[in-house]
């Protein structure tokens, strides 16, 4: 029996993926058998969970946990991350909620907003905040991310759903393994973008050079595989307005691709967009552009839609938000001040 794991934890979702082959003496033996013999500090109840939620399959195809593991067989599953063990405290923090049952909740995340406990952020983070609105999340209250499935960065707005049950997170962790949530942001970037739409496709990795940024690697030979469509939205000469669909979800994956297409986000510090890239030299637009850096403090991007199967009901459900007051302002500084040039 031969195992690969990809532990997805330095990208966007949160998930592990585990791939077993099948000796070629395998007896027949129940697949949630099968998989408890090579997991370590995994249970059935989590495997059979799993398995409830199509997150077991063999040779592709999704099983019960009573199917036959036979010789040859390739048994895929995918788990929610397991995460450290931490002391969460609920905290009263205000975080718009666009939906939410028994399953999920789906917020409208703040800018300046850290997604989950780490080191330096232990409280005041959208998880401190999930424990207070929902009161319990799978994985117990003692773990670092509990209810995630995806996350985004810290001065990135807009929409996330996080879980309410093990099963809807297996189900959500599932969907983004597969791809098959829908994703779209807003950026405004540097430069006046030169296609109208088109596809970035760029293994994205840690830098070799800075560990704390992402760089592309075209050649494929390091990172992971990512692709990012884009499609201009409005021009302003100096900045475009971008939609950006992730096919893929890999840490800073917009932010670096829009780089790597030399195009970096609008007040990116980590990625060189917090300077002056287009323009002029005169004072008058160097104030400008210091005007709108004050406005919007962050990079410019929001999630503006997300799209994913309701782990219960299976109904496709979208949803969508407005871009936030930082970035609406910026937008219509810029179309104001291209409407006088």
């Amino acid at each position: 029996m031969s195992e690969e794991i990809i532990d997805n934890d330095n990208a966007e979702e949160l998930y592990e993926h585990h791939r077993f082959v099948a000796d070629k003496g395998q007896n027949p033996l129940r697949v949630d058998k099968f998989l408890l013999n090579f997991l370590e500090n995994t249970s059935r109840n989590k495997i059979q969970i799993a398995a409830k939620a199509g997150s077991i399959r063999v040779n592709e195809k999704p099983v019960k946990s009573n199917y036959k593991v036979k010789a040859d067989d390739i048994v895929q599953v995918v788990f929610p991350h397991a995460p450290r063990q931490l002391e969460i405290i609920p905290q009263d923090i205000p975080v718009p909620i666009v939906y939410r049952d028994a399953d999920v909740i789906v917020v409208n995340k703040p800018p300046g907003l850290v997604v989950h406990p780490g080191y330096g952020n232990y409280k005041g983070t959208l998880v401190n905040a999930l424990l207070h609105i929902m009161q319990t999340l799978p994985m117990g209250s003692a773990d670092d991310r509990p209810g995630l499935v995806h996350r985004l960065d810290k001065n990135t707005s807009g929409i996330m759903v996080a879980a309410g049950t093990e099963l809807a997170m297996t189900s959500l962790a599932q969907q983004f393994f597969d791809r098959t949530t829908e994703r779209e942001y807003i950026a405004l970037v540097w430069g006046d973008v030169e296609e109208d739409e088109g596809t970035i496709i760029g293994n994205v990795g840690r830098s070799l050079k800075n560990r704390k940024v992402m760089s592309v690697f075209p050649e494929g030979d390091y990172g992971k595989h990512a692709v990012t469509h884009y499609k201009v939205l409005e021009r302003f000469g100096y900045v475009t307005k971008v939609a950006c669909k992730l096919e893929t979800g890999r840490t800073h994956q917009i932010r670096v691709h829009m780089k790597y297409l030399g195009h970096p986000l609008f007040n990116d510090n980590e990625y060189g967009g917090d300077k002056i890239l287009k323009g002029t030299s005169f004072t008058k637009y160097k104030q400008f552009i210091a005007n709108c850096f004050s406005i919007c403090p962050r990079h410019a991007l929001h999630a503006k839609s997300l799209g994913f199967i309701h782990p219960s009901t299976k109904e496709f459900m979208r949803f969508n938000s407005e871009l936030p007051d930082d970035m609406t302002a910026v937008i219509e500084k810029f179309r104001a001040y291209t409407h006088k040039r």
